[in-house]
């Protein structure tokens, strides 16, 4: 019999990616939760408790109620909402933000799984910030898209009914307080928050964050090749990792960078480009809002927990 995992919130959309993930794997015994039973909370906490690692898949309050239904010292619980993502009681669990994070999510009771959209800027401002490229004090913004998947049931059920009528680009969180920045503004190392203006496209998933830089600013001006390296000896660092960066290049053709190339993946690739005369750079970040964004990096933590390997995540 394999480890016992209970995901609370399966009929979710991560829920059941990271469900449909998890059925193959002859390693997991997947405890599921009748469908008339899905709002019992007797029942619910009897699985809970029941589960080597419970993957909550709910709303901010309920994994709270979830969390304080575990009445023992053994579940270790993976948390896809945004309800402890800046507890320092919990674990944040995105592996590749740190050489020793992977470390600490492994040993870890509680993990805070990320936000989607934090991912990509934290991976590559935290290491130009540690090493002095980017001061934490700099104004930044960073401006992403993602597909409409990212919004929930009740998104995706718009979209397609929109069709081919809905917006190819809609941006939004316009009041710039959207609930991804704490986290982002705390695991960047940032001193202040980051202007964030996210956008849905007219697509399922995939999603791509950009971070214009004006480093002629600053006193003391990198390349994009002195950012390029940061990063790269970062990501060297981290063992089993899911982040590639890509040569370092002058610019791109239209239609290359495609915020759907990683769809289906655990993957994320990041590129910089840069104008050395200007003094201005741009980090770019792509990967799947469905799975290094939430599925797949939920996958990537239970495995770090249980200390059974890199897997292949979906085609990763």
């Amino acid at each position: 019999m394999g480890y016992r995992i209970f995901i609370d919130g399966e009929a979710g959309t991560t829920g059941l990616q990271i469900r449909e993930r998890l059925a193959r794997r002859s390693d997991l015994e997947l405890l599921k939760i009748p469908h008339d039973k899905r709002k019992d909370m007797a029942t619910r906490a009897e699985l809970l408790n029941e589960a080597d690692i419970a993957i909550l898949c709910l709303p901010d309050e309920a994994a709270r109620q979830a969390v304080s239904m575990i009445s023992n010292r053994r579940t270790r619980v993976i948390d896809a909402s945004s309800a402890f993502r800046t507890d320092g009681e919990w674990t944040y669990g995105f592996a590749e933000m740190h050489r020793e994070q992977g470390k600490k999510i492994a040993s870890a009771m509680r993990v805070s799984n990320p936000g989607c959209y934090p991912q990509g800027p934290i991976v590559q401002l935290a290491p130009l910030i540690r090493a002095g490229l980017v001061p934490a004090d700099m104004s930044v913004s960073v401006n992403a898209i993602s597909g409409y998947s990212g919004g929930g049931r009740q998104m995706i059920e718009k979209y397609r009914e929109m069709g081919e009528d809905a917006p190819v680009y809609s941006p939004y969180a316009l009041e710039f307080n959207h609930k991804h920045l704490p986290e982002m503004t705390l695991y960047s190392g940032l001193d202040r928050e980051p202007l964030f203006q996210p956008a849905v496209g007219n697509y399922a998933q995939g999603m791509m964050c950009m971070i214009p830089l004006q480093l002629s600013q600053l006193a003391r001006v990198p390349t994009g090749r002195d950012l390029h390296g940061v990063i790269g000896e970062h990501l060297a660092m981290i063992e089993g990792g899911w982040v590639e960066l890509v040569e370092f290049e002058a610019g791109m053709e239209p239609g290359d960078l495609n915020p759907q190339a990683l769809n289906g993946t655990n993957r994320m690739q990041l590129h910089v480009f840069a104008n050395d005369r200007r003094g201005q750079a741009l980090l770019v970040s792509v990967y799947d809002n469905l799975g290094k964004g939430a599925s797949g990096a939920a996958v990537q933590n239970l495995d770090l927990m249980l200390g059974t390997g890199r897997q292949d995540l979906a085609g990763s």
